[in-house]
């Protein structure tokens, strides 16, 4: 009994360290996007370079995430963790010295190479610290990260903006804390022989692209039109609500961090909610209940619209988890390709929004850009083309 619950707590204080850690590395990435109004000030930015800021960002880690995955699939790699934040830490500081565009963009590029990094491996202890309850402990997880999204506006608000860009450096405080948390997981999972890989399948092309290929393809549409979407408040909300309203800067970050604190709140409801009721109502759910809102939110006066937003927080943040989950159960043992995979394609699909968000923006004006993404949750209809891969567990959960 002892030795049970021995096992039960170390699990739960993992999965705590591995969601405290996520939202440490998340509040350094986070503050990237918040200082932009600052950066753009200082640097003579267009819209255009600041989107190519944030797909430099996300680029870097959608593109290596899937290959970091697949490679600690199949090789032990207890410390990785480490080694990536200490890559973020440099990312961080050459970001408060920066003289340039180019080196915010090399600074840039850096963090994302951390965020890589962290994603696949994190994903995979969270699951194995979840005592078979996957979508809580992925939601567990990304809560973590969300909370730290939403905590990056507050640095910049009463950190960052008061004192100048080289008050940034504070920043690498977070990240060394994360380094010894990370280092007494990598510990933890040292002492654990590592997953079997799952057996080879022999299957025809086209009965396996109708199993696995046709709901990937899926996710991988509903991961555009969340990212696309979000991209839009996460980069550019605050330039929306200064241009539109004339607020001050910090009342602009103080509200995107109540959007970013209600997309917290949001993941963690995603994850238990698919262990028992099944991951395709969530996806399905949250992606095209978000609908009202986000059609609604272009034409909303200065009270209504933070309201909207919240709304739209809660409701869209609550399908990532349960997609990670989903795929991870429609190709079981490649928990770190799949991570990869889906982590990289959120980055990506964001860093891709901001940038061609930034470029309409400088074209069309900031309002054009909500006007337009208001319709792209609208493919979340495609989720009730998704085949119940889960409704065994669910049926399993609710008894």
């Amino acid at each position: 009994m002892n030795r049970g619950q021995g096992r039960e707590t170390t699990a739960v204080a993992v999965l705590a360290a591995i969601s405290f850690s996520h939202l440490l590395n998340d509040t350094i990435q986070a503050l990237l996007p918040s200082i932009y109004p600052l950066l753009k000030s200082a640097f003579a930015l267009s819209f255009a370079q600041v989107g190519l800021l944030t797909l430099t960002l996300q680029v870097t880690a959608s593109l290596l995430q899937p290959v970091i995955g697949h490679y600690t699939d199949r090789r032990h790699s207890p410390y990785s963790l480490v080694m990536g934040m200490a890559v973020t830490l440099a990312g961080v500081l050459l970001l408060s010295v920066a003289g340039t565009f180019a080196v915010l963009l090399i600074a840039a590029g850096l963090m994302g190479v951390g965020s890589a990094v962290f994603h696949p491996e994190s994903s995979r202890i969270a699951r194995m610290a979840s005592g078979g309850r996957h979508g809580l402990a992925q939601s567990v997880f990304q809560v973590g990260g969300n909370a730290g999204s939403s905590l990056g506006p507050l640095l910049a608000a009463f950190l960052v903006v008061p004192r100048g860009q080289s008050s940034i450096a504070w920043c690498a405080l977070p990240a060394l804390l994360a380094m010894a948390v990370l280092w007494r997981i990598g510990d933890w999972y040292k002492a654990r022989p590592p997953a079997p890989r799952a057996p080879s399948r022999q299957a025809s092309g086209d009965g396996e692209f109708r199993r696995v290929g046709w709901p990937l393809a899926i996710l991988g549409a509903l991961i555009f039109s969340k990212y696309f979407y979000l991209a839009s408040l996460n980069s550019y909300y605050t330039f929306y609500l200064i241009e539109k309203f004339h607020v001050s800067v910090r009342t602009a970050q103080v509200d995107l961090f109540i959007f970013l604190a209600a997309a917290a709140a949001g993941t963690i409801l995603g994850g238990p909610i698919g262990d028992r009721v099944g991951r395709k109502f969530v996806i399905w759910g949250s992606i095209f209940g978000v609908v009202p809102f986000t059609l609604a939110l272009p034409y909303a006066n200065l009270f209504w619209t933070p309201i909207l937003t919240v709304c739209i927080g809660l409701v869209l943040a609550s399908a990532f988890s349960a997609i990670v989950v989903y795929a991870q159960e429609l190709v079981p043992g490649r928990v770190g390709l799949i991570s990869g995979v889906f982590f990289g394609l959120a980055f990506g699909m964001g860093g891709l929004g901001a940038a061609v968000l930034g470029a309409l923006a400088d074209r069309a004006g900031i309002e054009a850009i909500y006007r337009l993404c208001a319709f792209l949750p609208l493919i979340g209809v495609l989720a009730a083309f998704l085949p119940d891969v889960d409704a065994r567990d669910a049926r399993r959960a609710r008894a």
